[in-house]
């Protein structure tokens, strides 16, 4: 992993932020450490991270704060670490243009497989919008945005429109959570009552035709509740 890479903390908790410190570091990663939401306004505005992992529940401001500030002028990768479990608060926190989301207690392993998720989809969306062409690999399965054409073990699977723009759409944030709403809102332009089961059956039919069972996540994770996350080697 790039070395140069800058990560910015906020946490309140000293000994989670000891232990994100050393695991982050131990990686190649460098550090920055902030205690309050708003010391780590300041930080993200001076040091321009690369990503920042952030706590919610921070002593002087809601963490969601934080994400609606950057937000305003910045597309830099944040992954939420926090101890609230609720669907809704995920679901708030992502819609609001979080990354990703993790719960407390969480593993080592868990944490730095996120954050290279969240550097490598960065660096992928950049490389993407700046190019008209690309392809998107995973497994099998490869698509040709240029030729808007999937393959699996170089067959040709046929998706209706609809189907290729979620497909698309989901592997262009590889290892990111999309919730419902900003599928919807990406795909349809439109949030009524009705269009969850839209996505639903449509996501139905994609899985269907990428060949997988019930419980199988090699290519769509479905986050019960939440939304949807494109499956990525190595996490």
């Amino acid at each position: 992993m790039n070395n140069k890479y800058k990560i910015l903390v906020v946490e309140d908790e000293d000994n989670i932020c000891n232990f994100m410190k050393t695991i982050l570091h131990a990686a190649g990663y460098q550090t920055l450490v902030a205690c309050t939401c708003s010391q780590g306004q300041m930080m993200f505005s001076s040091h321009k991270p690369d990503l920042v992992i952030l706590d919610l529940g921070l002593p002087d401001k809601d963490g969601l704060e934080f994400i609606k500030s950057a937000r305003e002028h910045s597309s830099t990768p944040i992954i939420v670490l926090s101890a609230r479990t609720t669907e809704n608060d995920k679901v708030t926190a992502l819609d609001l243009g979080a990354n990703d989301y993790i719960t407390k207690p969480f593993s080592t392993g868990e944490l730095t497989a996120r954050v290279r998720a969240a550097l490598r989809n960065a660096v992928s969306t950049s490389q993407l919008n700046g190019s008209a062409e690309g392809k998107f690999t995973l497994h099998d399965l490869v698509i040709d945005y240029n030729r808007r054409l999937v393959t699996m073990d170089g067959k040709e699977i046929k998706f209706t429109q609809t189907e290729y723009n979620i497909l698309k759409l989901l592997s262009n944030h590889t290892g990111m959570v999309l919730t419902y709403a900003a599928i919807i809102r990406e795909i349809w332009g439109i949030n009524d009552s009705g269009s969850i089961k839209k996505l639903q059956v449509n996501m139905a039919n994609i899985r269907k035709k990428l060949g997988s069972k019930p419980g199988d996540n090699k290519y769509i994770i479905n986050e019960l509740g939440v939304g949807y996350r494109m499956s990525e080697e190595g996490l």
